[in-house]
């Protein structure tokens, strides 16, 4: 059982400043999921999933990450996965700088002179938080489309189980290295904080981290490391945009692989600068119970206007590395006889995430999406902007009645519906199909995908189709 992933950083969609970086960077793009594709046919399985560790956009606007949904969306057409197989976490580039006033540039000021008990004590505070992560809310959206919703509350998030063998199975957990970014950071002075720092564990589940900023960032950096050497298998991170590969033995029977990645997009090629991705594979060694990653770091070759494999990066390294497993060696099929392993699929297999009463929820548009229940079986409020919404449904939507997680059919056609409509063409859209009223004002990510839910319950989807046709071709330049 191999799991594939496409592994790329620092995309930086909406960087380029004159029309020869656009051809440059676009080509460059177009090559790699050529590339991709090619590279993981060689393996004979269709990859599991893309990776992005952070830097999606360039300042955080909704065209950027448009951009960045078409192109995600032909790579996982290429390398053979679902359009939503995706995990990504956000970058410094991720937030809009827009939103940092002169009193929330203060407050991040604070935060890295203060340090963590600062940050703790706005995380504590229901309207200190939505000022914080006002700054992600383009990201938040498109983030919500993968199941990458961004926790609220200053905490990490979990995908679901991704099955290696019986018993075995892989978690990426995706923190959030940007929550104290302002404008302009320092080495060393951003904070992850406690509710991000303590990773989970889970017998017969290694867990993958993903992070943009590497350790060295932090300056709670000796503490991760601490949780990270004593719980996590893998920690991938972007950034610096120079790719680095270390093994830590931990101690015997544990090892932590720290992978930093090269840019996607580089803000300038040249000086050791270019483009870079990677294909992860991830699988279970039977031989030593344990999880085995093979890396083909692919870096774009100027002689021949390619992409190809990073012989430098790779020199003195093994390209497939075992890495010592305690959680798995605690499955409780351990020492089992494997006869089923064929049968072991390698998908993440979406799983309810129960909600402890005593956590500060905030009822954004995650909780209030995914059907998300309280432990008392009660639907959870979705965010309260809504009720501040300009945009008038034709029939009212309940507030606080939770919607069922959608299939996969759905979330793919409403990938399309954002990735080739502007805002101002899906709220014209919304009225068109009878959903509301008007199609004036703002309208938040949350309150959108609701009502595009709606107009598929109501059977619209054959209309829904003949817009995304038109808007495709008057996307590509070809004749509606």
């Amino acid at each position: 059982m191999k799991a594939i992933f496409v592994h790329v950083s620092d995309i930086h969609f909406g960087q380029e400043k004159d029309g020869g970086s656009i051809v440059s960077n676009d080509d460059a793009k177009r090559c790699l999921i050529l590339d991709a594709k090619s590279e993981v046919e060689k393996i004979g399985v269709d990859a599991a999933g893309v990776i992005v560790t952070g830097d999606i956009a360039y300042s955080a606007q909704d065209d950027q990450y448009a951009d960045a949904a078409v192109w995600l969306a032909n790579l996982t057409d290429a390398i053979g996965c679902k359009k939503t197989d995706v995990q990504m976490v956000p970058g410094n580039h991720d937030i809009d700088r827009k939103e940092i006033t002169n009193t929330l540039e203060t407050v991040l000021y604070a935060f890295q002179s203060g340090g963590e008990d600062w940050l703790n004590r706005h995380l504590d505070h229901a309207e200190d938080r939505k000022t914080l992560y006002k700054r992600f809310d383009a990201y938040k959206g498109f983030a919500l489309d993968y199941r990458c919703d961004l926790d609220l509350n200053g905490s990490i998030s979990k995908s679901a189980k991704l099955p290696l063998a019986e018993g075995r199975a892989l978690r990426f957990v995706r923190l959030n290295s940007a929550i104290t970014c302002s404008k302009k950071d320092d080495k060393g002075t951003l904070i992850l904080g406690a509710r991000q720092r303590t990773l989970p564990e889970e017998d017969g589940v290694e867990i993958v981290v993903l992070s943009h900023h590497p350790l060295s960032w932090f300056q709670d950096s000796d503490k991760a490391r601490g949780f990270l050497r004593g719980r996590a298998r893998v920690f991938i991170s972007g950034h610096e945009h120079f790719p680095k590969l270390d093994v830590d033995r931990v101690e015997p029977g544990r090892d932590l692989m720290m992978l930093a990645a090269g840019a996607t997009a580089p803000d300038e090629v040249g000086e050791g600068f270019t483009y870079k991705y990677n294909i992860i594979t991830f699988e279970w060694d039977e031989g030593d119970d344990a999880l085995a990653v093979t890396l083909n770091p692919r870096t774009w070759d100027e002689t021949m206007a390619r992409f190809k494999r990073d012989d430098e990066f790779m020199e003195g390294q093994n390209e497939r590395q075992v890495l010592a497993s305690p959680y798995f060696k605690r499955s409780p099929t351990a020492g089992a006889a494997f006869g089923a392993a064929a049968n072991v699929s390698a998908e993440l297999v979406e799983e309810p995430t129960p909600i402890p009463a005593d956590k500060p929820v905030e009822t954004g548009e995650a909780m209030a999406d995914a059907g998300t229940c309280a432990p008392d079986g009660k639907a959870l409020a979705v965010n309260e902007q809504e009720a501040e919404q300009e945009i008038e449904p034709v029939e009212p939507i309940d507030p606080v009645v939770a919607e069922p997680e959608p299939t996969q059919d759905v979330r793919d056609l409403q990938i399309l519906f954002f990735q080739f409509l502007s805002d101002e063409e899906r709220r014209s859209a919304f009225v068109d199909l009878g959903i509301t009223r008007n199609a004036t004002g703002r309208i938040d990510h949350a309150m959108e995908r609701r009502l595009f839910r709606r107009a598929l319950r109501e059977g619209k989807t054959a209309q829904i189709k003949q817009m995304l046709d038109a808007a495709e071709k008057k996307y590509t330049g070809e004749t509606a």
